[in-house]
Formats: structure tokens, C-alpha cells, sequence
């Protein structure tokens, strides 16, 4: 990763997540969401057969693997291409890894407590998780009222038409699994991706 994932991740505003047990689901959703102007994106290891549509997709698109909570699934995951690892909790032993192999770790947090001690650990960006269940928008205000230094990456169940509204919250990019993609064929999820960074560019 040339750029530094802060800059990348203010940049885009929405960062999808896409859940799969398929890897061809997984990689055409992927070159779906990259033709409407997705540039980085997040793949859940719900499978081992999610590593291979890692190792794809990341030949086109910057690939942050989800969903990590082991040592082993995080060395996988970056032996096969991810740029970027993301967990839904904060484990030092990912932080390690993460500093070791020189790449992004994102770690989960749902309290300001967690929030501030991934913060502490260096953790660039941290994933507030699950935001909706905590309160959304104003959950996001209040955690950034008493530590506007930290980098929010909202993330659970959040739906595309709320991205405005979190990034105006101060979140530095917003993620959006479900409301993406669920539901809509290939060529719908290219035109909803088309849609959402015509609206944050805007």
C-alpha cells in the first residue's frame, strides 16, 4: 500500500464489507463494487475458500481481510495479498503481527475504553462496532466528543443512505456490508457503488 490507509479510507468515505462463504460470489461482488469506484474493500474470512478471492481481487482492488480474530488466520490472510487486516475485537497479538509485517490493522471496539486503549496500542483506525446496535450516529458523536483524535470507522448493519451522516458525525469513512449487495444482482451493486461515491464526492 503506497498510501497511507488514514488518507486512503478519508478519501473513499465508504468502505464495503463483503460477506461470503462463496469465493466466486465474493470476487464478483467485488468487481462489481471496483466498476462503480470502490477502491478498497473488505472481505469477511468466512470460509477458507475466502482466501483465494482474496489473492484474486487483491490483483485490482486494496484488500482489507475482516473478520479476524486468530494469529494463523491473520498470517493467511496476508500470504495470500491482503493489504489490510480488520478484526472485530481488539487482540494485542494482531496489533504484533501487524507491526511486524509493516501492514493496517483495524481493531474492533465497542465502548470508548476500547476505543482509547486500541488507540493507546497505535491502532490507526478503529472499528466501532456494532455501531447501530450502540446508537448510531449519536453513539459516534459522543465517543468523539471528549477524544476527537481518534479515526472512527463505523461498521454493523449501517446502510448506505446513513454514510452522509456518520462522515458529518466525524467518522473517517463508514462500512457497509449487507445494504450493498444483499439482495441486488451484479450490475445493481456497480450502480449503487456509482451512486454512493457520486454522493460523498459531491
Amino acid at each position: 500500500m503506497n498510501k497511507n490507509l488514514i488518507s486512503i479510507l478519508e478519501e473513499e468515505k465508504v468502505f464495503p464489507i463483503i460477506r461470503s462463504k462463496s469465493a466466486q460470489d465474493v470476487i464478483d461482488t467485488a468487481k462489481a463494487l471496483v466498476d462503480g469506484g470502490i477502491k478498497i474493500l473488505e472481505i469477511n474470512v468466512e470460509s477458507p475458500e475466502v482466501y483465494g478471492a482474496i489473492a484474486e481481487v487483491s490483483k485490482f482492488a486494496t484488500v482489507c481481510a475482516g473478520g479476524i480474530i486468530t494469529s494463523l488466520q491473520a498470517q493467511s490472510a496476508l500470504s495470500v495479498g491482503a493489504d489490510v487486516l480488520s478484526s472485530p475485537i481488539f487482540y494485542m497479538n494482531l496489533v504484533k503481527i501487524s507491526k511486524d509485517r509493516q501492514v493496517p490493522f483495524i481493531a474492533g471496539a465497542s465502548t470508548p475504553n476500547e476505543a482509547y486503549t486500541a488507540w493507546k496500542a497505535r491502532v490507526p483506525v478503529i472499528k466501532l462496532y456494532p455501531v447501530t446496535a450502540m446508537g448510531g450516529v449519536l453513539y459516534v458523536e459522543d465517543i468523539l466528543r471528549p477524544m476527537p483524535f481518534l479515526k472512527i470507522l463505523p461498521q454493523g448493519n449501517v446502510k448506505l443512505n446513513e454514510v452522509s451522516a456518520y462522515i458529518k458525525a466525524g467518522a473517517v469513512a463508514v462500512g457497509v456490508g449487507r445494504d450493498f449487495y444483499e439482495g441486488y444482482s451484479y450490475s445493481e451493486i456497480t450502480n449503487r457503488a456509482k451512486s454512493i461515491v457520486t454522493e460523498l464526492k459531491g
